[in-house]
Parts: structure tokens; sequence; C-alpha cells
């Protein structure tokens, strides 16, 4: 017999009000009490097929997990989820359920989907609170060593995963904390940093070792982790952390930022506490963002809380085309972001002092679908404009460090830069090492990595258990 369906729509979420967290670092959204995680699980109408889980990159049984909250089995919950996923503080925040679990539910059909994401931030935040651990048993030791590039969620979720088959897991770390992205991309009113740690930990916990100040391609090469270091498999997860720029002029004046340098002077090295931590940053007064995803959310509402009077938002195409989680659109026009649709950048304007004064923008219009399927923007001829400015930001979108690339001369690249690796499997060209993650697909979503993370761990296991003959 089927469930009877109760509630149609989401149990809401409270946050900050906006006049608060306009000019504060603290975190936006508040989460879910007791209560109001019961009464969301609730809504599952435990459908037999379960696409939720379907939608699931770590492949978590949704349907289990929901099951025990509405129970109020909130530790058998906490087993259920932390089993497949070793962040979840991290992923029941900043994950875009709405395109993924929750677009597969089967409630969503025809009314709100159940908000699995914040169901998920409140079970791992509850279970921090409680000191839970994972249960589940690791694997006898193998003896064998994989090394694994980077500390973002690719690299986490494979690290995770190859010390519970009982592998020698250690991570190495350009920056001097561990979390890639999760540290110096995403604002701590987003995802505190605290939160991030914390998680890390948990691998700490599983026998994983951190190398920090690493930088593979300077202090050792790819090659080098094998031949001097005697690791068996090297797993690379680097994100695509290098920034573009649009060709036009001005963009090397005083004044200009890619978001990938603003998030990370502001996130991980506390620019927003000048001078009390000395990593400067540009207090404009007034600041054009350039783009229109998540990570031009981020520096666009950074810029508020930094002082910016005005933060404008410069977005080519319309709010629909718009690929930022509706959630976090909203909580910058309630901050008072000015979001400029259908205009893009055609120059950077500067004074004598080769300071930004102003960007020079023009409208534009949608024309038909692109590869992307959004119909692409098209310059309508005489509209030129001027945004009186003193700081720009470019996101825009970023690619591959070449370091790896320049260093690891056998590792095979695409066309655009990133490493060639199998998606099933991540597998790459070169004996041994296996990728995942943006630098494998370009800029995408935390759960994606961790699902490209997980899949590598896999292969990752099958090839040291069952290595093939010399010459294959």
């Amino acid at each position: 017999m089927a469930k009877k369906i109760g509630q149609k729509t989401k149990t809401a979420m409270a946050c900050l009000e906006p006049e608060v967290r306009r000019v504060a670092f603290q975190e936006v959204s508040l989460g879910y009490t007791e209560e109001e995680a019961v009464r969301e699980a609730e809504r599952c109408i435990e459908c037999k097929n379960k696409p939720c889980i379907s939608g699931c990159p770590v492949e978590i049984d949704i349907r289990t997990f929901l099951q025990r909250v509405a129970s109020r089995e909130f530790e058998a919950a906490f087993q259920t989820l932390i089993s497949k996923n070793v962040l979840p503080a991290i992923c029941g925040r900043v994950c875009p359920q709405e395109d993924q679990c929750e677009l597969k539910c089967t409630l969503g059909v025809k009314f709100e989907p159940v908000a699995i994401g914040r169901i998920e931030r409140f079970i791992a935040d509850y279970g921090a609170k409680m000191n839970w651990k994972a249960t589940g048993e690791l694997g006898a030791p193998t003896g064998h060593k994989v090394a694994v590039v980077g500390s973002g969620p690719a690299g986490l979720t494979a690290a995770a995963d190859l010390a519970r088959m009982g592998h020698q897991v250690t991570i190495f770390e350009a920056l001097h904390k561990a979390g890639g992205v999760l540290m110096y991309g995403i604002p701590e009113f987003r995802l505190p940093k605290e939160i991030v740690q914390r998680e890390i930990l948990a691998l700490q916990d599983l026998g994983v070792e951190f190398k920090l100040n690493h930088v593979i391609g300077r202090t050792f090469t790819v090659d080098e982790l094998f031949t001097e270091l005697g690791y068996e498999a090297v797993f690379i997860g680097t994100g695509a952390g290098l920034p573009y720029f649009p060709h036009i002029p001005g963009v090397n004046l005083i004044g200009v930022y890619s978001a990938n340098e603003y998030l990370t002077r502001s996130n991980l090295m506390k620019a927003y506490r000048f001078p009390e931590s000395d990593t400067p940053i540009i207090r404009g007064r007034n600041v054009a963002v350039i783009g229109g995803g998540n990570t031009a959310m981020d520096a666009v509402r950074t810029a508020l809380r930094l002082g910016a009077e005005h933060a404008y938002l410069v977005y080519r195409r319309s709010r629909k085309e718009m690929p930022a989680r509706a959630e976090e659109v909203d909580h910058a026009e309630e901050e008072g972001v000015e979001i400029m649709l259908l205009a893009a950048p055609v120059e950077v304007l500067g004074n004598d002092r080769s300071r930004v004064r102003a960007l020079g923008c023009i409208r534009m219009e949608l024309g038909e679908p692109d590869a992307s399927g959004r119909r692409r923007p098209v310059e309508k001829p005489g509209s030129e404009f001027e945004l009186e400015v003193d700081t720009v930001i470019f996101a825009v979108g970023q690619g591959a460090n070449p370091l790896i690339r320049d260093t690891t001369p056998d590792l095979k690249m695409n066309r655009r830069g990133y490493i060639d690796a199998d998606d099933a499997t991540g597998a790459t060209c070169k004996h041994g090492v296996f990728a995942g993650g943006d630098i494998v697909t370009g800029g995408a979503t935390v759960i994606s990595a961790m699902g490209a993370g997980r899949k590598a761990a896999r292969a990752i296991d099958e090839y040291l258990r069952n290595p093939l003959p010399d010459g294959m």
C-alpha cells in the first residue's frame, strides 16, 4: 500500500536576516531543528524503485536514510549516510541536490521534492555533536601504498575509500590547509571552514596521512612518487584552479581579480581580517562581478561583506539561464546584490594611475540555443554603457593548472588541457595513474567530484590486487 502524501511543500529552513548577514561572514542558513528534520523526512513516500539513489553520485541509500530519520533513529541514519559519504555536512550545504537526488524524487513530479540535502546536513551536524563515528570495519592491511594528489572532494573521497579497503594512503596538498576548493573557493558564510576541517579529521581516523605544502610537479613529480617514494598507484584530483580572463582591454589594471584569487585571499588567507591577518585585499566601494554561476555569487556576496556600497552581478544571459543555485541567487538579492542581466563586459577602463574606474558593457539579447542548451547571447548594436566601479572580478570559468601536465609528459591531455581519463574508472594512459574530478571534467560540483573519486578508488583497488602483466 502506497504511503499517503502529506505536506506538499518542503519544510522551510531558517536563515539569518539579510541586514545581519550582509555585513558578516557567519553562516547564512541555520539548518533544521530535530522536529523539522523528522517532519521533512516523513514526506518521503517510500517508492519501491528509489529513483533518488540514481541521482546520487556517491550512491547513498536515500530511502533507508530518510526512513530512519522519520523514525528518529538518528544514529542509524548517520551510519547509512557516512558509509557512503565521507563529507556529509559539506554536501548537505553546498551540493546542488535540486539537480541530482531531489530532481529524481517521485514526490517532485507533482509537489516539491523531499529536501534531502537539508536532512543530510541535519544528521551530519547531529552526528558530530554526538561524536558518532563510522562503524564499518576497515579492510585488512594490504601493504599497498597509494598517493593522492590534491585534497579537494575527489581526492578526499578516493583516499577515504582506499583507506577503508586496507591500503596505505597519503594525500599531498599544495596549500597549508587541506580541503582544496572546499577551503579556498567557498566562503565562510556558505561553508564554515571549521566544518571542512572537522570532516577531514574523519579521514585521519581512517589512517590517511596528509602532507601539506607539497606541490606535486615541484616538490616531487608524479614519476618521483613512484620511483623515489615507492607508491604503487597515484590518483590526481587537483581540480581546475587556473583562472580564465576574457580577451578584452584593461584586464591587467589594478583592481581586477579572478574570482579564484579574490575568494582564496578572503577565505583561506583570511584577508577579510586585515590587518589582523596580513593578506591584503581591495575593499571596493563599487564592485562588478562577471558571471552567473555559484562562484560569481560567492564573489559578489563576499564583496558586500567587505564593505561594498554597490555590488553588481553582470551576466550576459537571463535569470532563467543562470547556472547558480536558485537559493544562492535569492540570498544574493535579499542581501542587496544588484543583478544586471543581459549585459556583458567589453572593456575595463582605468584612470591615470592604472586603477579601475569603470566597466564598459554592452546590452545583449538571446538568440538560438548553443551547445549547452542555453540560448546564445548576442550583442545589441549601439547599446554600450559604462558602469562606474573600482573593482572588477571575473568568474567566467577556470582551467587546469599546467604544472602536472608540464612535468609528466607521458600523461595524455584532451584538447582543453584536462587529463584524459576513463569515465568509469579514472584510469589514464599512464600505468598506475588515475584521475578524477574537475581536473578531468572541468569545473563541476562537489558531489560529482566525489563520485569520480569513488569510481577511481574501486579501480585502483582492483589494479593493486590484480596487476596487469608487464608490458600491458
